[in-house]
């Protein structure tokens, strides 16, 4: 059996923090010649299920997917979900509580922009916002730009937003994995060397760290990823194999709004592939023809 090299498991679309709309990306997927992929938007699931309303026969296998962000006492998880079923209460319940943390936090720092920076949006632009399927900072960055309140989407974010201190109320990693595995899917832990800001997890740090996750039920590793160099990714494939767990490739994909492209996963057709991603491609494809025999 032989198993297809042109595979993105991770990007978004504009229901979260992505440019494409979801029947754009869709186009772009089959213009790069991906074969499988997965829409991983943030708490959200629609951008899915407007998907799997558009595909036809011969357009590539789409897996369902979500990427929750997620904190504990030890640290932050990006914890994505594949294969889940959409309209099982236990993912739609994190969703949701993913999106009120959410719009909790885009309602602190409009408040903080206000009254301690004296940045103020009008009223059209603000109920534009909070009716977007799910605000976040890149939003607030746009219109800080759009009214001249920083010159560049990057200066919003290093001069203004990283610096607004709010209280985090964030789903916990348990909540995620519980969510999405009583939803018959798959938890995998997203970019796995990559923890708050710049840190780098590596060795018997990110080892832990993928124990105790694997004590909630988390079931595989982005092994493949757009930001990783071939010994980030050499350590995550190996710790991935030490443990029998999945392994994903992902780009991160954003549009406009990120400078990765679309199947940039580091997933070299070259190289054998892990025992661990031709698992996980038997395990979301279902030995369907779009897996090649």
């Amino acid at each position: 059996m032989t198993y297809p090299d042109q595979v993105d498991f991770h990007m978004h679309t504009s229901v979260s923090d992505g440019s494409d709309t979801p029947d754009l990306i869709l186009k772009h997927v089959k213009q790069a010649g991906i074969e499988i992929f997965s829409v991983t938007d943030h708490d959200a699931l629609k951008g899915c299920k407007i998907i799997q309303s558009l595909l036809n026969q011969d357009d590539p296998l789409f897996v369902s997917g979500v990427e929750f962000s997620c904190r504990d006492g030890e640290g932050q998880y990006h914890i994505l979900g594949y294969g889940y079923d959409p309209d099982s209460a236990p993912i739609r319940n994190v969703v949701e509580t993913g999106h009120h943390y959410r719009m909790k936090k885009v309602y602190a720092r409009i408040e903080y922009l206000r009254n301690v920076c004296h940045f103020s949006f009008p009223r059209e632009e603000l109920d534009a916002l909070f009716a977007l399927d799910n605000p976040g900072k890149p939003h607030i960055a746009n219109l800080m730009v759009k009214y001249g309140f920083a010159e560049t989407k990057e200066q919003a974010f290093l001069q203004y937003l990283n610096n607004i201190c709010i209280k985090n109320e964030y789903v916990h990693p348990e909540e995620a994995i519980a969510g999405i595995l009583e939803s018959g899917g798959i938890p995998v832990l997203a970019h796995p060397c990559y923890g708050n800001g710049d840190q780098l997890i590596l060795g018997d740090e990110l080892d832990r760290r993928v124990q105790r996750l694997m004590d909630y039920g988390l079931q595989g590793l982005e092994g493949f990823y757009s930001g990783f160099s071939s010994t980030l990714r050499a350590q995550v494939v190996a710790l991935a194999e030490r443990y029998g767990l999945y392994v994903t490739a992902g780009s991160d994909y954003h549009g406009t709004n990120k400078m990765v492209m679309l199947g940039d996963t580091g997933l070299d057709s070259e190289a054998e592939m892990p025992e661990g991603f031709k698992r996980f491609i038997e395990a979301v494809a279902g030995f369907t023809n779009k897996v090649k025999n």
